[in-house]
């Protein structure tokens, strides 16, 4: 399963450096890390390799953000994500092939862009009301805990969400961070139970985590020289730019 050439290291090193910056700066670059490890490796088994590293990433994040958190929106999505981890566990379980989980992703990813754009560009009061209301907030919930147990993939889900109810960039990552740590230290059970998640994976982790920390300390040190509008230009080109590189790959 690991014997890897130089260039499939040099990329693996790659998306750990960019996993600490997508926790501490640019959330949506973590689709990017989705779609490589998954040509590096079967999608499947890609899951289990990258989630004990988003873990890392993620105790950094609301380590240095913890005072940035919107509390309120975070336990409205718990009881919607819980539902969303369960159908994405079933799917895991009987889904065997790879691709289809690709492709799924892919166009639940470039869906919500497509609402976002629209809501941004209309103007429509009825579109204004969208994230105020509660079908939105389980709507949300459940495709970002269906997408994290399928492919650790609800970076863009969380970002559109958290976009479209407008928070600051702080309180943006704060936000994502505690929503990710408590997440995907749920579903470390559920992939060790799916085979997912085994000794030699989280031997081969720890070889990376000097990697994880350094990108972690640049998304720190990049964020306060990011404009909030071009924070939310960023956010959303790179979840396009994911959902369509799942979806060709």
């Amino acid at each position: 399963m690991f014997d890897l050439g130089l260039i499939h290291i040099a990329l693996i090193i790659g998306c750990a450096l960019l996993i600490g910056i997508s926790k501490t700066g640019l959330p949506t670059l973590g689709i990017l890390v989705v779609a490589t490890m998954a040509s590096i490796f079967p999608a499947r088994e890609s899951i289990g390799i990258v989630l004990p590293m988003l873990i890392t990433a993620d105790i950094i994040a609301v380590t240095y953000y913890r005072r940035s958190v919107n509390w309120k929106t975070l336990l409205s999505l718990l009881p919607w994500v819980l539902g969303g981890l369960l159908i994405g566990f079933i799917v895991l379980f009987f889904i065997e092939a790879s691709r289809p989980i690709e492709i799924m992703l892919g166009i639940i990813i470039l869906l919500m862009i497509g609402v976002q754009f629209s809501r941004e560009r209309s103007g429509a009061k009825w579109m204004e009301a969208i994230p105020q209301s509660k079908w939105f907030v389980g709507v949300m919930g459940i495709l970002a805990g269906f997408t994290t147990m399928i492919g650790n993939a609800a970076g863009p889900i969380m970002a559109i969400f958290l976009l479209a109810i407008a928070l600051p960039k702080q309180e943006f990552i704060g936000t994502g961070a505690w929503f990710f740590l408590s997440v995907n230290l749920i579903k470390v059970p559920l992939y060790v139970g799916l085979g997912l998640i085994t000794f030699e994976s989280i031997t081969f982790n720890l070889w990376l985590v000097p990697a994880i920390l350094i990108g972690t300390y640049i998304g720190i040190k990049t964020l306060p020289y990011i404009p909030q509008k071009i924070f939310n230009i960023i956010i959303l080109l790179l979840a396009v730019f994911g959902g369509l590189r799942l979806l060709i790959a």
